[in-house]
């Protein structure tokens, strides 16, 4: 069984960074292809940046495009995401998941795995 674990949420200023890691285990060799989802209050969950399965190819979504950074360390089995110059509308439950497609113009594929979640939330 492939779990996905996440940590590194909490509380920040306006402004402020946070990073967010994601660890996988139970992949029994497969190296799937990863992202990051949010889910807002009232919000439908919607795909904040993608990452192919060795890490030379990204995605990012507009709201966040320039402001957050994916990355992917395979012989720790970790995906992070940096998250600067943050702002409320940032607020969300953040969710790691792995097998997900390529985005197309926007497009996400459903994901075979996710994580519980961990929530961000940005104070103005």
């Amino acid at each position: 069984q492939v779990q996905l674990v996440e940590s590194g949420g909490g509380l920040v200023q306006a402004g402020g960074s946070l990073r967010l890691s994601c660890t996988a285990s139970g992949l029994r060799g497969t190296t799937y292809p990863m992202a990051w989802f949010r889910q807002a209050p009232g919000k439908e969950r919607e795909g904040v940046s993608w990452i192919n399965w060795s890490g030379d190819l990204t995605y990012y979504a507009d709201p966040v495009k320039g402001r957050f950074t994916i990355s992917r360390d395979n012989f720790k089995n970790t995906v992070d995401l940096q998250m600067n110059s943050l702002e409320p509308e940032d607020t969300a439950m953040y969710y790691c998941a792995a097998g997900v497609g390529l985005p197309d113009g926007g497009r996400w594929s459903l994901p075979r795995y996710w994580g519980q979640g961990t929530q961000v939330t940005v104070s103005s």
